[in-house]
């Protein structure tokens, strides 16, 4: 069975990933990262991955916060599951500034984001998973390569910011494969590209 790359971001609902004055300030996401809704759509995706796919400053975020959670006191235990994942995984850094990786279990490569891509389906494994790494997901989409696109839509206006979704992507269809309500109006939707 081919791997499928599988694409995770958080978007506000009026399209935007990161606010406009800071975009590595993430505090407009965390009231409902830690939603059950938010929470369970992430499991969902790392139990049948991998490895993990991530562009540098991602990786340098996430590896740098997510194993404080393993044994952390009052953590959420999907959340410690997750830790847990991201610590074992295949993980793969896309960098041009990276020489080597400061993580266990991690290959730097310097390589187009669509070659790389292509050359992870071609081994064997589970899901690739691609967090929240929005220069990495708008390379795979521009290349037709994600297989399943997650999306956890956030009802928050930013007024302004980067936007996910550039205009002249591939057209393409898309099928609704799960979609679930939450806590503040949370949507956790996933697409499978129709192929």
């Amino acid at each position: 069975m081919t791997r499928r790359i599988v694409t995770n971001m958080s978007l506000s609902l009026d399209g935007r990933y990161a606010a406009p004055d800071n975009p590595i300030d993430m505090r407009w996401v965390m009231p409902y990262a830690i939603t059950d809704v938010a929470r369970d759509h992430l499991t969902k995706l790392w139990e049948p991955a991998t490895t993990a796919l991530l562009g540098r400053v991602n990786a340098e975020g996430f590896l740098g916060f997510w194993p404080t959670v393993i044994d952390m006191e009052g953590a959420d235990p999907r959340d410690e599951g997750f830790a847990k994942w991201l610590v074992d995984a295949d993980k793969v850094v896309l960098s041009s500034t990276l020489r080597e990786a400061p993580w266990e279990r991690t290959t730097v490569v310097d390589k187009p984001t669509a070659e790389v891509a292509a050359d992870l389906k071609a081994t064997d494994g589970g899901d690739i998973l691609v967090l929240s790494s929005a220069s990495v997901i708008k390379a795979l989409l521009a290349a037709d390569l994600v297989d399943r696109l997650a999306l956890t839509i956030f009802p928050v206006f930013l007024g302004g910011g980067p936007r996910l979704f550039d205009d002249g992507l591939p057209a393409g269809q898309w099928s609704l494969t799960s979609q679930a309500a939450g806590e503040h109006g949370t949507l956790a939707l996933v697409y499978d590209r129709a192929r």
